[in-house]
């Protein structure tokens, strides 16, 4: 029950070093059928009383990394629409699932009203817990395990955001967006020497606060980026411990490579190159297997590097989408074994699939879809508001359109994606759930595919 086995995965590197393998940890199945209980039950407790921050992504129910940096993407965008310096820290946490603390967790658990059984069995479920390590025909003896959540569990992600939900009260002035321990900091002021001294300041705090939670930050990874076209004649300067970070162009933030400027320029052509290599293989492939082989490679290995996020990214310059649009055309053709000057309008209906710039449509209005019902989380629901009054139907159910004075702004989802929402038509907007809703709407855009292959 409470036994682990370890399997060291290879990731790259020298092979003789430790480091360079990544340990998975397999648990008993009956294990995880009572995390599993307890676990529902514990999620229900969190929701009725509303413990964990709204800016906590991670593990919750109807929570996404898209929505994650919808957050913050509007909240840099509204700072550069104003006017304004604006920051993001990446903090890198060292193995923080494996060194939570377990006498912190249990004092913290108690304060948030897990008392008495419910307790008993936390305690009870993390303590005498053992794992082994095997490669191959070998295994290691026994070794105990006396900090963090066991690796693999069901209970323990939750129990590690319920650990850390208390960052949030650490600083007033600083916007924070954590997807578990993955933790991102955004500030913005109208001065820069003020946002510098202010983000130093907090930063402290945060630090002592790391320290008091027994979390270690990895200062090597963690970094800072400026965002905007500002040019600032001094050095920026942001330390943590006397110790300063580095600050970037460019990072990766929860899957999506984003730039100072927001132009997604880096994160397109990652996405090029990784579309490229998997059409390499399907058009290798197409020898010898047939088109709904063919297909379900295309859904595997090219699909979800075009849908990951693409709310996010894909509001953006049509020239800048334009050779994801080629190679997805390039894909279809090779999936339906036709020649390269073919239409694809057919192609694309035969096989029920959406173009890039529809794609982008398509999910993007899944947000506002999700708005007009109040089913998106509380920092999301507030940037949709319903138009009141008029008498006009068609009407009904659209949001208020934002001003924004720059282009990136434009882009978002609060603008575009309300423009979008507002052109639909009110049959669409008023189905009773998400799933008609993408099936009304992949309808309305295979029958346009159709008319242009009439016409």
């Amino acid at each position: 029950m409470k036994i682990a086995k370890v399997l060291p995965l290879y990731k790259s590197g020298n092979k003789h070093i430790f480091t360079n393998y990544r340990p998975v940890s397999l648990l008993p199945q009956f294990s995880k059928i009572l995390e599993k209980l307890f676990n529902s039950r514990l999620e229900k407790f969190i929701d009725k009383h509303n413990l964990i921050n709204e800016s906590q992504y991670g593990f919750r129910t109807a929570r996404s990394t898209s929505m994650a940096i919808i957050d913050a993407l509007e909240d840099i965008t509204n700072s550069l629409d104003r006017k304004k310096y604006a920051a993001g820290i990446f903090i890198d946490l060292k193995k923080a699932f494996d060194t939570l603390n377990h006498g912190i967790l249990i004092r913290k658990l108690e304060r948030y009203g897990i008392r008495g059984a419910a307790s008993s069995w936390i305690q009870s479920y993390l303590t005498d817990r053992q794992q082994y390590v095997k490669m191959g025909e070998y295994s290691s003896g026994y070794l105990g395990i006396d900090c963090g959540v066991p690796q693999g569990s069901v209970l323990g992600p939750k129990l590690f955001i319920l650990y850390i939900n208390d960052i949030f009260q650490v600083s007033t002035l600083l916007k924070l967006i954590l997807f578990a321990d993955d933790t991102n900091i955004f500030y913005s002021n109208d001065d820069y020497n003020d946002l510098i001294h202010n983000i130093n300041n907090e930063l402290m705090k945060l630090k002592a606060w790391m320290d008091i939670n027994k979390l270690s930050l990895n200062l090597s990874k963690t970094k800072v980026m400026f965002f905007g076209y500002y040019n600032v004649n001094l050095d920026p300067v942001i330390n943590i411990d006397g110790v300063d970070l580095d600050t970037v162009s460019e990072i990766k933030f929860l899957g999506l490579t984003i730039d100072s400027k927001i132009t997604w320029k880096s994160h397109i052509r990652h996405i090029q190159g990784k579309v490229s290599k998997s059409i390499s293989i399907i058009n290798k492939a197409k020898h010898y297997l047939d088109y709904h082989a063919l297909l379900l490679l295309y859904c595997s290995l090219v699909l979800p590097y075009l849908t990951y996020c693409v709310e996010v990214w894909g509001n953006n310059y049509k020239g800048s989408l334009h050779p994801l649009i080629i190679l997805q055309k390039r894909a279809v053709r090779i999936i339906h074994k036709v020649g390269y000057y073919d239409h694809t309008n057919t192609l694309f209906l035969q096989a029920n699939l959406l173009k890039l710039p529809d794609l982008v449509e398509f999910y993007t209005v899944q947000v506002l879809f999700k708005a007009s019902k109040n089913t998106l989380p509380v920092n999301l629901q507030k940037l949709f508001m319903l138009r009141e009054g008029g008498y006009n139907l068609r009407g009904c159910g659209n949001f208020k359109i934002k001003a924004a004075r720059t282009t990136r702004k434009c882009f978002c989802v609060s603008v575009c994606g309300v423009k979008l929402w507002n052109q639909l038509e009110p049959e669409l907007k008023q189905c009773p759930n998400i799933h008609l809703f993408k099936s009304r709407f992949k309808n309305m855009v295979f029958s346009r595919y159709r008319g242009f292959v009439l016409g």
